[in-house]
């Protein structure tokens, strides 16, 4: 793609490890800043955990009609969290994102094109964090920024703290489906499935009268719309 750095040098995160309790939120652990900072980078972990294992059509191909597919996920939160905490806070990363210009067709960061490998994927996804993190390091959550693509753009760095752990858990959310119709695999975290698993009586092939059993369930109910209340 013309104006893409031939690719990005991989630039870690974080040296240090992402620990299982967040922090408190007291001011002795850094206060709410922290806990949020804990949040988004144990979804960034979480994210680039469901791509790993796969092959890169699998990793290419799209799961829906419109088009979801896991690589595309990943290149659009990572680019949009970078922009989210640098740009609109005078502090651009100087990372080149071309999918992003006013010229750039249609969901254009949804996807990786046949010229960005996974491996220039996932090396953007490390400088794009390691830029989001100096730049929140940097910066009070009372700092105020502009969002230009908002009707209201003024927000502050929590807000927008905020704002990127909940974009995260919702794309997640996608991810989660995606990975397992892919494979079969399935679960919340690095050694934490949170699914039923043999210890509470759910051996694998448990799964498949208990889905079996969901179907029956769905088959005898009214293809009628529920008469649900609005809020």
């Amino acid at each position: 793609m013309a104006g893409m750095p031939s690719e990005p040098a991989a630039t870690p995160t974080d040296a240090t490890p992402i620990d299982a309790r967040p922090p408190s939120g007291s001011a002795e652990d850094g206060s709410v800043k922290a806990v949020l900072h804990h949040y988004l980078r144990t979804a960034r972990r979480d994210l680039r955990w469901k791509l790993e294992g796969l092959t890169e059509r699998q990793l290419r191909t799209p799961m829906t009609p419109t088009g979801s597919n896991l690589l595309g996920i990943f290149k659009h939160v990572s680019s949009v969290e970078v922009e989210y905490f640098t740009g609109c806070f005078g502090r651009p990363s100087g990372i080149e994102m071309p999918w992003f210009e006013d010229d750039s067709e249609p969901n254009a960061d949804m996807y990786a094109t046949a010229e960005e490998s996974v491996e220039w994927v996932f090396a953007l996804a490390d400088r794009c964090a390691a830029a989001s993190d100096a730049a929140i390091d940097g910066l009070d959550l009372a700092a105020v920024g502009t969002v230009p693509w908002w009707r209201n753009g003024t927000v502050t760095l929590g807000r927008l703290l905020v704002h990127m752990v909940a974009e995260y858990q919702r794309h997640l959310g996608h991810v989660d489906i995606l990975r397992e119709l892919l494979d079969g695999a399935a679960g919340l975290a690095p050694g934490n499935s949170n699914l039923p698993g043999e210890e509470d009586g759910a051996p694998e092939d448990w799964w498949d009268g208990y889905t079996e059993r969901l179907r029956q369930i769905a088959a005898d109910a009214p293809d009628t719309l529920p008469n649900t209340p609005t809020t």
